[in-house]
C-alpha cells in the first residue's frame, strides 16, 4: 500500500512537472526549469498543508499562496487546474497568448487562485509580508474567545533572484522584527541564474545566515527534487513555530529530468523544445506522445481538493453565523471590511479651516488623517521612520505588534521599497485600508512597488511630504523636482497635489473613496487657507480642476492654473493682473487623473478652447503641462535640480514669484507691464 501510495504521489509531480512543460512549449514561450524544480515542494504545499477552496477563490480564512518568482506562473496555472479552480486545459493552452487567463506572470484579477501580480523579482516576498500583517491585524480586530475568525497562514516561493533584490531583504528584516509566526518563505535553492552558475554573483553571503540574523527559524531540505516527505516534514515544522516567521531552503536542480539541460541555466528561460521536452517526459516516466495528459488517478487524487476546501468553508461558514449572532456589531465591521466598504458618516468629523489660516499640508494631512482613522477601523499604516515630518501617526493607536496583531501604527523603518510592497500585501489580503509615508523624493525607493499596486488597482494611499524646492536647506537631493510628472505618468495611479488646507482635506476623501492607488503630495511648508468667502469650495477637488474664481468682469482673456504650494503666488498674480483690468481665470488643479476623468463638457467648462492665453505654476518639471496649456502656453516651472537655501529663498530664485507669474500673463496677451 505505502508503494502504491508513493508511486501516485511520484506520478502526481511528474504530471504537474509536464503540465507546465507542455503549457510552455504550446506558447513556445516560458521558464520551465523552476516547475520541473519545485514541483514536489509545490505538490506537498497544495496538498498536504494549504488551506484553500478552488470552488470559492475568495474564501476570506483561506491560507494565502504567494508565487514571488512569477516567471515560474506554469507551475501555478497548471496547479490551479489540476487542484479544481475555475483554469481550464484551454485557458493553459493559451498561456501567454492576447486575452488569456493564463499571463506570462501571474496577475492578480485575470486568474482565479492567484493572489497578487508578480514578476518583478522580490515583490512577492514583500506581498506576503504585509499580508502575514493583515491576517494578524484582523485577527487581533475580530477574533473572540471560541470564535477565531481569522486563522490562517501565508507562504511564499521564491527563488535566488528574489532574494538578491533589496525589496526582499528590506521585507524579510522588517517581518523578523515582527515575528510574523504565520509566515513560511519557501525558497526555491538551485544554484542557477539566467546569466549561468549562482557562483557567479551570489557568493559573498550565507543566505540561510541571512534570515537567522534577521529573526526567522531556518529549516533546510537537502533532496527537494524527490523527497516530498522531508519537504512535508519542514512545512510541519514551520507551522508549529508560532514566534518567528520560518525559511525553508529546498536544495533543487533546474530543470529537473531534462537530458541536456537540467542544473544549467538553458533550462531556465526558454522552452525546452519538442525533441528535449520528449526526451524529459521519458526521463520521469510520463508518455512522450502524450500533451497535456492527466492520468485519471493523479486528477482524482488532486482533485480531492475541491472536497476539502467545500468542507473547510462550510465548517467556517458555520462559525461565521454563530460570530454574527453572538457579536453583530463586529459582525456588520467585518463584512464593510471585507468589502472594501467605508462606514456610514465615517468622514463627518473631519476638520474645515478658515480662509486666513496658514497651515502646511502634511500637517492638515495629519488632523484628516485622525479624524478618518477614529471613524475607519480598517485604515492601517505608516511611514518610513518619519511620522513627525510626515504627520501621519495614528495618535490614539498603539504601534503594531506582529505577534498579536493589535496596534495600528506601522513602524517600517527606513524601509520605503519593503513598505510599498508591504502595502501592496495589505491590500491584496483584503480586509484592511493601507497607507504609508515618506519624502516626496524617496517615491523613487517605491516606484516599481507603486507600479504594480496601479496595474492591480490596489487601494494604497501614499501620503508624500516635502513636496518641492522650499523644502529648503536639505537641498537637491531632498528636493523633488521630476517627481510629480514621474508619478503622473503611472498608469491607473491618482496623483493629488492639494493647495491649502481644506483641499488636503477633500484630497483625503477622494483617496479614502477611490478603487485604486492614490498619491497626496503634501507641502513642508505653510500655507494660507483660501478664503471660500473670495473663491470657490474645495469641494471641486473631486473634479481634478476647478475655477477659483473669475474676473469681475466675466470675460476670460487668459487662464493662470495652479497646483499645491504654488497656489499663494498664483492667487496674488491673479489679484494683480485682475487689478490692472486683464481678464484672468484662476483654476486650481490638484489632480490631472481626477481632471481628466471629468467629461468634456465640464473640462471645456474649466479650461475652455478659446482662450489659448494660459500660464501653469508648479514648482516641478515644465513637461507634460502641455496637456493643458497648449503649445501656445507658458510652464512656470523649474527643469534643474533644487538648491540648499532657505525655501522662500528658493522660490524667488527659481522665479516662482508675483511679478514673473504676472509677465507671463501679460506676454501672452501682449499686455504691457503695468
Amino acid at each position: 500500500m505505502a508503494d502504491v501510495r508513493e508511486q501516485l504521489v511520484s506520478k502526481s509531480v511528474n504530471t504537474l512537472r509536464m503540465l507546465a512543460v507542455d503549457t510552455i512549449e504550446k506558447a513556445n514561450s516560458g521558464h520551465p526549469g523552476l516547475p520541473l524544480g519545485a514541483a514536489p515542494m509545490m505538490y506537498v504545499l497544495w496538498q498536504r498543508h494549504l488551506r484553500h477552496a478552488p470552488a470559492e477563490p475568495s474564501w476570506p480564512d483561506r491560507d494565502r499562496f504567494v508565487l514571488s518568482a512569477g516567471h515560474g506562473s506554469a507551475l501555478l496555472y497548471a496547479m490551479l487546474h489540476l487542484t479544481g479552480y475555475d483554469v481550464t486545459l484551454d485557458d493553459l493552452r493559451a498561456f501567454r497568448q492576447w486575452g488569456s487567463r493564463t499571463p506570462g506572470h501571474p496577475e492578480r484579477g485575470e486568474t482565479p487562485g492567484v493572489e497578487a501580480t508578480t514578476g518583478p523579482l522580490g515583490q512577492g516576498v514583500a506581498n506576503g509580508v504585509g499580508m502575514a500583517i493583515a491576517e494578524r491585524a484582523l485577527a487581533a480586530r475580530f477574533n473572540r474567545p471560541g470564535f477565531e475568525l481569522v486563522d490562517h497562514r501565508t507562504y511564499v516561493l521564491a527563488g535566488d533572484g528574489d532574494l538578491m533584490e533589496g525589496v526582499a531583504y528590506e521585507a524579510i528584516s522588517l517581518a523578523g522584527h515582527l515575528k510574523l509566526g504565520k509566515l513560511t518563505l519557501l525558497y526555491d535553492s538551485n544554484d542557477i541564474t539566467l546569466d549561468g552558475p549562482l557562483s557567479l554573483s551570489f557568493t559573498g553571503e550565507n543566505v540561510a545566515k541571512r534570515f537567522e540574523a534577521c529573526g526567522w527559524q531556518v529549516l533546510r531540505v537537502e533532496k527537494g527534487d524527490t523527497d516530498v516527505d522531508a519537504i512535508d516534514e519542514a512545512i510541519a515544522a514551520a507551522k508549529k513555530e508560532t514566534g518567528r516567521p520560518t525559511m525553508i531552503e529546498v536544495k533543487t536542480t533546474i530543470g529537473y529530468g531534462s537530458p541536456h539541460r537540467q542544473g544549467t541555466s538553458a533550462a531556465h528561460g526558454s522552452p525546452l523544445g519538442v525533441e528535449e521536452t520528449r526526451l524529459t517526459k521519458e526521463a520521469l516516466g510520463v508518455d512522450p506522445d502524450d500533451t497535456f495528459h492527466i492520468p485519471s488517478d493523479v486528477a482524482d487524487h488532486l482533485g480531492g481538493a475541491v472536497e476539502r476546501g467545500e468542507k473547510a468553508v462550510r465548517a467556517w461558514n458555520d462559525l461565521w453565523e454563530k460570530y454574527r449572532a453572538a457579536h453583530p456589531g463586529l459582525a456588520d465591521e467585518w463584512d464593510r471590511a471585507v468589502k472594501g466598504e467605508l462606514p456610514g458618516r465615517w468622514d463627518e468629523a473631519i476638520p474645515a479651516w478658515e480662509g486666513g489660516e496658514k497651515i502646511a499640508t502634511r500637517a492638515a494631512g495629519g488632523d484628516v488623517l485622525q479624524a478618518i482613522a477614529a471613524a475607519v477601523p480598517s485604515l492601517l499604516g505608516g511611514d518610513a521612520d518619519l511620522s513627525g515630518s510626515t504627520k501621519t501617526r495614528i495618535a490614539e493607536e498603539d504601534s503594531f505588534d506582529g505577534v498579536t496583531g493589535a496596534g495600528r501604527n506601522l513602524h517600517f523603518g527606513v524601509r520605503e521599497h519593503a513598505m510599498a510592497g508591504v502595502c501592496n500585501g495589505l491590500a491584496y489580503h483584503g480586509g484592511i485600508r493601507p497607507y504609508c509615508a515618506t519624502f516626496f523624493c524617496f517615491s523613487d525607493y517605491m516606484r516599481p512597488s507603486v507600479r504594480l499596486a496601479a496595474m492591480a488597482s490596489l487601494p494604497v494611499i501614499y501620503v508624500w511630504t516635502h513636496d518641492s524646492i522650499e523644502v529648503g536647506e536639505d537641498g537637491p537631493t531632498h528636493e523633488p523636482v521630476e517627481h510629480l510628472m514621474a508619478m503622473r505618468a503611472v498608469p491607473g495611479l491618482t496623483v493629488i497635489r492639494p493647495a491649502d488646507a481644506n483641499e488636503t482635506a477633500e484630497a483625503w476623501r477622494a483617496a479614502m473613496k477611490s478603487d485604486g492607488p492614490t498619491a497626496l503630495v503634501l507641502s513642508r511648508q505653510k500655507l494660507p487657507v483660501l478664503d471660500t468667502k473670495r473663491f470657490a469650495p474645495a469641494e471641486g477637488l473631486s473634479r481634478g480642476a476647478y475655477q477659483l474664481a473669475d474676473p469681475p468682469g466675466g470675460e476670460v482673456e487668459a487662464i493662470l492654473i495652479a497646483t499645491g504650494g504654488e497656489m499663494p503666488v498664483a492667487v496674488a498674480a491673479w489679484e494683480k493682473l485682475i487689478g490692472e483690468g486683464i481678464g484672468v481665470r484662476l483654476v486650481s488643479m490638484p489632480s490631472w487623473e481626477l481632471f481628466d476623468s471629468q467629461d468634456d463638457a465640464y473640462r471645456e467648462s474649466v479650461l475652455p478652447a478659446a482662450v489659448r492665453a494660459r500660464v501653469s505654476v508648479e514648482a516641478g518639471i515644465r513637461q507634460g503641462w502641455e496637456k493643458w496649456i497648449g503649445l501656445d502656453g507658458v510652464a512656470v516651472g523649474i527643469d534643474r535640480f533644487g538648491a540648499s537655501a532657505p525655501g522662500p529663498e528658493n522660490r524667488e530664485k527659481f522665479g516662482f514669484t508675483v511679478d514673473h507669474v504676472a509677465e507671463a500673463v501679460r506676454a501672452l496677451i501682449g499686455a504691457g507691464t503695468a
